[in-house]
């Protein structure tokens, strides 16, 4: 029997609260998600630019309804818990965010993330307090229903020009207290600002693994207290990079070196006839 949505969100949540770190693999497809399963990951999470370069777009160019497409489509062939990247909850609105999640809820996700980049390159940032209430309505629309669904509230200064630590350790406690379950601020320059991030909160603080020099090791981002590690498009990039890289031979050398290192169809195919879960 399949997991229920409901199962797979307790198992999501006590994933947060055991002793220890987990990693939650990136997928951007019922393949990938199949393998990530067959290698013993324990749950999954979807990624904006992975989903929007299915797509043949841009991170930040896809529509609400896109993206939740996407993650059904996972959810489908996958009975891991599900968390999707739910960008600013495709609106500025409290309320309309709160409906992101409902609808992200009723795709099959068992948690998602809202971030305080606005997509306005006038304002990339949310205002303090506008940010703080777009989450505690995430927030509240999470708890009503009927499983724990896992929010992550992230905040963007990093990755927008704003390298202030003291602000963005600022954002996450307040996130916190309006309800996040989740803390996550990618970009994070170094270990010693992950120790500080981790040290100002209660809750779970993901790492986003992914960026040359600032990525670190499963261990060191253990012993900074981060409970969950997450992998961005790197996955995808890997699996891009390995894609130009054989085309590039086919094209550039007439030759079909790559077929001696990639895996086979029957090898394939057996990993996406495994159980999902």
């Amino acid at each position: 029997m399949s997991a229920t949505q409901s199962e797979q969100a307790v198992r999501f949540r006590a994933l947060h609260e055991r002793p220890g770190v987990f990693v939650i693999p990136n997928v951007w497809d019922g393949a990938s998600a199949c393998l990530m399963a067959g290698l013993k990951f324990e749950a999954l999470a979807t990624s904006s630019s992975a989903c929007a370069a299915t797509l043949g777009k841009l991170d930040g160019g896809i529509t609400r309804a896109e993206a939740l497409a996407h993650a059904r489509s996972i959810a489908a062939v996958s009975e891991l818990p599900l968390s999707g990247d739910l960008e600013q909850g495709f609106a500025d609105q409290p309320e309309a965010v709160a409906q992101t999640i409902r609808l992200a809820a009723a795709a099959g996700l068992v948690g998602g993330s809202i971030e305080d980049a606005s997509g306005n390159p006038r304002a990339p940032i949310y205002d303090f307090t506008f940010a703080v209430e777009r989450v505690a309505a995430a927030a509240e629309a999470a708890r009503q229903l009927p499983f724990p669904f896992t929010l992550t509230a992230r905040t963007e200064n990093y990755f927008h020009g704003r390298p202030d630590l003291d602000d963005t350790v600022r954002r996450l406690q307040a996130f916190e207290r309006a309800g996040a379950d989740v803390l996550f601020a990618p970009g994070l320059p170094d270990l010693a600002a992950v120790r500080t991030v981790c040290a100002a909160l209660t809750r779970p603080v993901n790492f986003m693994v992914g960026i040359r020099g600032r990525s670190f090791s499963v261990a060191e981002l253990a012993a900074a207290g981060v409970r969950r590690i997450s992998l961005s498009t790197s996955l995808y990039r890997a699996a891009m990079t390995g894609l130009c890289t054989a085309a590039r031979e086919v094209r550039e050398s007439g030759t079909f070196g790559y077929l001696e290192t990639i895996m086979g169809g029957a090898e394939l195919e057996g990993c996406l006839r495994r159980p999902h879960a």
